[in-house]
Parts: C-alpha cells; structure tokens; sequence
C-alpha cells in the first residue's frame, strides 16, 4: 500500500461505479470511504445474510486504508471478506476483492496469480486486467503490464482505472507529458463527491509535474490536493518535495513531520530524517534515521516493507554497503521493477560490482523511464566502471531534470570538469 508504485496501480478500481453523494445530514462530514462504509453496514444490518453487502464493505475498508494510510483496515476487510465467503463460498467477487487486497499488502506474485485464475473464469472482467496490469509492473513484467492495461481501455473506454494505470505506465515508458493527459481525463471524469479520489489524482498530476522540474505547477495542483481533502499525507509528501527544491528545508521538515504522524510508516520517517538533516539539524537527523532503521528492519522480511529506503540508508547515510546489498538482494528476490533495480544497482556500486550494477541500472533504465534519481545513480556507475563518456551523458540527463538529484548530478559533473580524468 505504502509504496508510491503500489499507490498508483492499486488504487481507483471502484472510482465512477459507486459514487454517490451523503445520503443522509450525518454524513457530510464523512469522508467517501467512510460513507462507503456506513452504507454497507447498513445494509449488512437489513440483510445479515447479504453477501454482496460484506463485499462491499470489505472494498470500502480497503478504501479508507489508502485515505488514512492505515494497514489495520486491511486486516478488517479480510475479515469481512471472510463472512462473505460463510455466505456464499467461492463468490466471484469476494474472490476479486481479495485480489485487490493481496495488491494491498504488496504480495505481488499472489496477486497475480491469483488474478490470471479469475481472469480464464471471467475473460471480460475490466478490474481483473486492471490487477494484473498492477502486478505485472510491480513484478517488472511492464510488456505483459501494458497488454493488460490496453486491454482494460478496449473493453471500457474512457474507464478511470484504466486511465490511471495507463499514465502510470506512460511515466514509466518516459512519456510524462502523455501521463499527465491521462491523468487529466482521469480527473475530469471522477464524480466533484468523490473527494479523496479527486485529490489523489491532483497529487499524482502533482508528481508528474515534479519529476521533471516543474515546481510550480506541482504547488498549484498540490494546494487545490489540500483544499479539498485537507492533511491529506500524500500530498503533504509531494508539497514537502517542492518545499526541498526550493530550499525551504524548514517547511519541508513541518510537512514531512504532520505526514508522519497521519501515516507513521518507516519510509515516511526516512524522508523526514533527510529532509532534517538537508535543513541543518543534524542530531534530530541522526535520531530519526535511527528510529527508521530499526521500524524498517522490523518488516524488511514482509511484503509490505521499507527495503528501498532502507537500501539508501545504508548506502548513502550509514556507510554500510554490505547491508545495503543484503537488503537490496532480498528485495530484488520477491520483484524486478525499475525501482527495485536501481536500488539494487545502487548497492551493488556502493560495494565496488560496477558491472554487476551497470547491468542492473540498464535493465531499468531500457524501460524508458526519466527519473533524475536513476541517471544520477546510472551517471556514477558508469563513472565507477571508466566510461566518462556514458556517465557524463547520463549526469546531464539528470540535471536537465532540475529535481533534488539534479543538483547532486550538477555537483559530480562539475568535479568531473574540475579533474577530468575519464575521457
């Protein structure tokens, strides 16, 4: 759930069947989600035999996770979706639901295993290519992803799940401008009741716009994010990130600080202990990243996990390569999706494998991706392995980006200009 790919791909499957506005004065103040929920329970209520209604609640459950970033609804829709199965075994759309919530706890592999088996029972089923879109680009597996996600687009034009997950792979294949179209007919469509749905979209057309330096355009559309679903944590991040890039660590830091405490994940304290050291306080720092260590090692063996971060904690802050790799290894067993690749690249280079690494940042970077994290690490690979050429390249590919990692890249090229060693 926590990942920002797992965000993009597992969420919006229910955006335009369900919507509807507060049936009742109570609740206004309700989140969508959460008037979800109240209209299963009452339903449940009505008709405790309903197995309909338990799937509806276990749905709306696992909505309210990704409002609230909280795991414990995951484990109360699993529950739900329990009865439903007492009620009626094997019901087909309990049977997806657990899908969904498979995709949820990032258990990739059984997800799509278990979405491949419902899709040969119901070839035509729109939300079953939208799961294994989401699998097989977790997984890496971005040709089969891409066939899934077309495939959503011919049975349901227009489908906001299906636009979402086609502009997350458009990002991934490097065509941001074409992710943002997307994404802009994804808002269009969402119902104005559908608050949280609506401010979500805003957040990921937000981070498209910051992955290539737009600054500015994200603020806008990160503000309107907040407006409508005030302290919303996704957004507090991406605001927190336009904050950095423009050098005002300390609101940055504010930021990162009320997300944390809406979604206390280790990978949210990872970017407040950095964004505190960026801002000078480095005992508060030094503290923070500590206390991430030991909540990410705590699920470092789940699915669920903090391994990338924790991958760059002991890359880039503890001086620990040998744990970087350990943990990058074990990641990279369970996926190969770019991310996953360019951690492990980077641990792999920490501890002196350039070619190992080189091979890995390229797998990553064939996909089509522009990323300045990813050619700033695939610049200093290739620096490691003596070709000035290629990381020279790849170094101005990240400072054409004008993120954070861009002002990294900029520093390497200007010490390579400095003692121009590699030619």
């Amino acid at each position: 759930m926590r990942s920002l790919t797992a965000l993009l791909l597992t969420v919006l499957a229910t955006v335009g069947t369900c919507a509807q506005s507060p049936s009742s004065p109570a609740e206004k103040n309700l989140s969508p989600a959460e008037r979800s929920i109240a209209r299963a329970k009452r339903l449940i209520a009505k008709n405790p035999k309903d197995f309909e209604a338990y799937n509806a609640l276990a749905l709306a459950l696992s909505r309210r996770a990704r409002e609230t970033s909280e795991v414990k609804f995951y484990a109360q829709a699993e529950e739900v979706l329990q009865r439903s199965f007492e009620i009626s075994p094997g019901n087909f759309a309990g049977e997806r639901t657990q899908v969904w919530l498979l995709l949820g706890k990032h258990e990739f592999a059984a997800a799509f295993e278990a979405a491949k088996k419902l899709n040969k029972k119901m070839p035509d089923d729109v939300m079953l290519y939208g799961f294994l879109t989401d699998a097989n680009a977790e997984l890496g597996n971005y040709t089969d992803a891409e066939a899934a996600a077309q495939r959503m687009l011919d049975l349901r034009p227009g489908s906001i799940p299906a636009l979402t997950r086609a502009a997350y792979l458009r990002e991934l294949f490097g065509d941001v401008d074409g992710a943002l179209d997307l994404m802009e007919m994804a808002y269009e469509s969402t119902p104005l009741s559908e608050s949280e749905d609506r401010a979500w979209i805003l957040t990921q057309l937000a981070q498209l716009n910051l992955t290539v330096g737009r600054g500015s355009q994200a603020e806008s559309l990160l503000q309107q994010a907040l407006t409508m679903f005030p302290g919303y944590h996704y957004a507090l991040g991406n605001l927190a990130k336009v904050r950095i890039q423009q050098k005002r660590y300390a609101e940055a830091v504010e930021m990162l600080k009320q997300r944390y405490q809406a979604a206390p994940h280790p990978e949210n304290l990872y970017e407040l202990a950095d964004a505190l050291q960026l801002a000078g306080r480095t005992e508060e720092a030094n503290q923070a990243f500590a206390e991430f260590e030991q909540k990410s090692l705590v699920e470092s063996h789940r699915a669920d996990n903090s391994n990338h971060e924790l991958t760059f904690y002991y890359a880039d802050h503890a001086n620990q390569p040998n744990k970087a790799l350990e943990v990058a290894k074990r990641e990279f067993a369970r996926r190969h999706d770019v991310y996953t690749l360019d951690s492990y690249a980077w641990a792999l280079h920490v501890n002196g494998q350039s070619e190992e690494a080189s091979k890995q940042i390229d797998a990553a970077l064939a996909v089509g991706i522009r990323n300045a994290r990813l050619f700033r690490h695939a610049g200093e690979i290739a620096l490691q392995c003596g070709d000035g050429a290629k990381a020279q390249k790849y170094l101005e590919q990240s400072a054409e980006l004008n993120t954070s990692d861009s002002e990294l890249a900029r520093t390497k090229l200007a010490s390579m200009a400095q003692a121009p060693m590699l030619q």
